[in-house]
């Protein structure tokens, strides 16, 4: 009897120990499973290209219903009694807040906005929006820059309204929380360009289109961080507020938003960092401003000009950054008292008034031409000099030119060859067998039918070739972030040194980044990829340094203690534990290269970025949304591929 006890009890017991086994030795499971699927698509399957009889042409569908749009948009009652309503609201909003900003004049909007920054964040944050508005005017862009402010004004507003109902709904229930990520996820991984055409479609060119595609846009920041607010309240808070007999609205009003504020100041700030990002490719449906001096500039390759438009974007950028996170890091602090405190906020407007009232009476609401200064000839000198010097012909290191040609000879084409010499089988293994790696079957199945629908819309060699861009862009991103980013948390000195470089790559609108390098490299697939390594850099860089900053110094005096170098601490230890930043980095590297890879495709980079850039100049409806489809798709292999999931694991697992 004993003896068939242990043999019952020892047989389920090996069983488990060979899961066990199996189990740790996951990875080389996987790889060698990969390898045979692949030796057994090779035979069974063949080589080949994506198969024409397995994609689908919507081409057909969309330009019906392109066609149906135009025809119907001046008479359906759709358009007449609703979105032709919405579009005049736009027009009036952002006309009214522009006349307010051309009555206040040059000297009230400038005074207003040192003493908003002064109430805010203090002197030293006052006199940066004052020198930063005093430099739009030099520039000659005071007009310019008054109609892009007009419509970030409305365009935030907007967004900020719409992600906040939306983030309420998802924050306080679950089953709209989960409802509305995929949408908000497809709203933030779609470009740009793609949802452009049919905001035009509806709206025509002009301003109501530009901003209802910014608050597409810059809304999704506002709703997630408003979600997550909400539901990250302190449940004892919440649960002495139920206890007192508050009523959900009380609650919410009392406890759940208060505790939120955080979150909905940086919701804020994340909404006009993207509104101003889109400033620029607005200006390509009609939004005027600065972002059309800097497109009409980037057209003509006028890289003077495209700069002269392009700082106040970024001045705008960091002073409104500023305001929004000092005004965040003062939540929590304790409240100002005293009279200076009560009546700080009525003496600013004051002066505010005062100032624009002294420039409208002086006659000096415009800024006066006498004090521009002209930048963009001296800019084309310095281009034409570093054209004929730096290009091509350095001694040793050669030019700019022959780096971006070696770059795309050396790394770029090959990459693409390879990618599209594979067999379009053998990449979904490879996809299925990156993401089995380091996730789930259902992250692997995900990344898998995501590359798959890329095949299925038609756009298999494009998206191929994108990829290749984004990989070679992520690999310089990865090895110089990190490089860097390891330096900086080991140097406090090269930290501060960084710190401001990195605030105002951060800041800057993703089309800015195309004005240096069009002015170093001229037009092609490197210069694409260049702009997204210095657009991607700032967040692979602080993330990884912040990681490696939050290592336990336990473990550091430990394995110092035990005599280890500087080297192996670094190896064995750091590197080991800031793992989940180093991948988090690695994740937001990816997203954040082929944001700018898609916009490349405007200086040359080609391939689905030209794609929907096409469909945007020619109204082709077709070719736009397939390929920002396929863009959301790509960007939701390599975020599944790149993004490690926990995986489930049973008792004594």
């Amino acid at each position: 009897m004993s003896a068939t006890v242990t043999a019952e009890t020892t047989a389920p017991t090996a069983g488990t120990g060979a899961l066990r086994a199996l189990a740790r030795r996951r990875g080389a499971v996987v790889a060698v499973g990969g390898a045979v699927l692949l030796v057994l698509g090779a035979v069974l399957v063949g080589g080949g290209t994506w198969p024409d009889r397995f994609a689908v042409d919507l081409s057909g569908p969309l330009g019906g219903a392109s066609d149906w749009i135009i025809d119907n948009r001046d008479s359906h009652p759709l358009f007449l009694h609703f979105l032709g309503h919405v579009s005049n609201a736009v027009v009036l909003s952002v006309r009214a807040v522009y006349l307010v900003l051309l009555a206040a004049g040059w000297a009230g909007v400038t005074a207003a906005a040192g003493l908003l920054a002064w109430r805010v964040a203090g002197v030293r944050l006052a006199l940066t929006a004052v020198a930063a508005f005093a430099a739009c005017g030099l520039l000659g862009m005071w007009v310019p820059t008054m109609q892009t402010l007009a419509l970030m004004v409305v365009a935030v507003a907007a967004s900020v309204l719409l992600g906040a109902l939306l983030g309420l709904a998802a924050g306080l229930f679950d089953r709209t929380h989960r409802a509305l990520r995929p949408v908000l996820d497809t709203m933030q991984v779609l470009p740009a360009f793609a949802y452009l055409l049919p905001v035009v479609l509806v709206f025509g060119i002009g301003v109501p289109a530009a901003v209802l595609a910014t608050v597409v846009y810059a809304a999704p920041p506002m709703a997630r961080l408003t979600a997550l607010g909400l539901r990250g309240a302190d449940a004892g808070v919440m649960e002495a507020a139920a206890s007192l007999g508050a009523t959900g609205r009380q609650r919410l009003l009392t406890a759940r938003l208060p505790l939120a504020r955080s979150e909905l100041l940086l919701g804020l700030n994340q909404s006009i960092m993207m509104a101003l990002s889109m400033a620029v490719i607005a200006s390509v449906i009609g939004a005027g401003g600065l972002g059309d001096r800097v497109y009409q500039a980037l057209a003509s390759v006028d890289v003077g000009a495209a700069l002269a438009a392009g700082i106040p974007i970024v001045l705008l950028a960091v002073v409104l950054d500023r305001v929004t996170a000092a005004a965040g890091e003062r939540i929590g602090s304790a409240p100002r008292t005293g009279r200076a405190a009560r009546l700080g906020w009525p003496i600013a407007a004051a002066l505010a008034v005062a100032a624009a009232l002294a420039g409208r009476l002086a006659g000096r609401l415009a800024w006066p031409d006498a004090w521009t200064v002209n930048i963009a000839e001296p800019v084309n000198r310095a281009v034409d000099w570093m054209t004929a010097h730096l290009y091509s012909g350095v001694p040793l290191v050669g030019g700019t030119a022959d780096w971006a040609g070696r770059f795309t000879t050396w790394v770029l084409d090959p990459v693409r060859d390879g990618l599209q010499w594979l067999p379009w089988w053998a990449v979904l293994v490879l996809v299925g067998v990156l993401a089995l790696l380091i996730g789930t079957w259902r992250t692997a199945l995900t990344a898998v039918l995501a590359m798959a629908a890329i095949g299925v819309l038609g756009v298999w060699d494009p998206a191929l070739d994108t990829l290749s861009q984004v990989l070679a862009a992520v690999a310089v991103t990865l090895v110089t972030g990190f490089a860097t980013g390891i330096a900086a948390a080991r140097s406090t000195r090269l930290e501060r040194l960084l710190r401001p470089v990195l605030d105002v790559f951060q800041t800057m609108p993703q089309f800015v980044y195309l004005i240096p390098v069009v002015a170093l490299f001229g037009v092609g697939r490197a210069p694409a990829v260049a702009a997204a390594v210095v657009y991607a850099l700032p967040a692979v860089v602080r993330i990884t340094a912040q990681g490696m900053r939050a290592v336990d110094p336990v473990a550091m005096e430990s394995s110092r203690s035990l005599g280890a170098t500087a080297r192996q601490q670094l190896l064995q230890v750091q590197l080991p534990l800031a793992r989940p930043a180093l991948l988090l980095a690695v994740n937001q590297g990816v997203v954040l290269v082929l944001a700018v890879v898609i916009i490349g495709g405007l200086v040359g980079g080609g391939a689905l970025g030209y794609d929907v850039v096409f469909g945007l100049a020619q109204g082709d409806l077709a070719t736009g949304l397939v390929a920002g489809a396929a863009i959301v798709c790509l960007g939701l292999m390599l975020d599944r591929v790149t993004q490690p999931t926990r995986r489930s694991t049973g008792k004594g697992a």
